[in-house]
């Protein structure tokens, strides 16, 4: 097992604690305030949702140009800054910021949209290429054990989760951007990753599984004074 790959077990079991047990719980009267400003930033970024996606004719995969684009014009539409002021607004003297973070964070998973609030498509025998975009704003667990198919149609385990690649940027020394992959069990059981970092159409789960599972959440890491340094 990969550095990488034991080091997403173990975020995975943490992220898989309620917030009270990952670091402390904010008070209720917090976090249903909490949820009314995230409520209203997702309200404001599906103004223009859900985004109509074409399909390739071999194995009907959905176009990833379209997904991608889909996710960037939607997650531009955020003021981050007006949602980072209305949250450190209602943050009480008390409570940690840490805590706060996580209640944060809990909330943006919890509001996350559906893919069939994202994207609109026709016919339920289409692929939904899993591209970096899409583990990008992936909440946590979404799709865990959905099948998953390689550029053939053929399955080649199971979805098992998401995790980062940091990898040097081109322009400037010292400077690393992290790409967004996933994990699958592979049909004997093991722990596999795609041998690629840029995943375009190579890998896919079935629409009609996923349509009605969460697909997009906002990232706690752009909201400056709350996201994670």
């Amino acid at each position: 097992m990969t550095p990488f790959l034991r080091v997403y077990l173990v975020f995975g079991l943490l992220s898989g604690l309620a917030p009270s047990q990952a670091a402390g719980q904010a008070p209720k009267e917090v976090t249903e305030k909490i949820d009314a400003v995230v409520a209203s930033a997702y309200q404001a970024a599906s103004v223009k949702l859900p985004c109509k996606i074409s399909q390739l004719r071999k194995l009907h995969m959905l176009r990833w140009q379209d997904i991608d684009k889909c996710l960037s014009s939607t997650a531009n539409t955020v003021n981050w800054g007006e949602l980072s002021a209305q949250l450190n607004g209602i943050r009480p003297v008390g409570v940690p910021e840490n805590e706060f973070a996580v209640a944060v964070e809990d909330s943006l998973t919890r509001h996350a949209l559906t893919f069939d609030k994202m994207f609109l498509v026709k016919g339920a025998n289409a692929l939904l290429p899993l591209t970096n975009s899409i583990l990008k704003y992936l909440p946590p667990n979404s799709l865990t054990g959905f099948p998953v198919y390689d550029q053939t149609g053929k399955q080649i385990g199971t979805f098992a989760g998401i995790y980062g690649s940091e990898r040097p940027g081109a322009l400037v020394v010292g400077q690393t951007f992290t790409t967004t992959l996933f994990q699958y069990l592979d049909l004997q059981g093991k722990v596999q990753a795609p041998a690629e970092r840029i995943l375009l159409d190579s890998y896919a789960v079935t629409w009609a599984k996923a349509l009605a599972q969460p697909g997009f959440r906002l990232m706690i890491e752009r909201i400056p004074g709350i996201g994670k340094k």
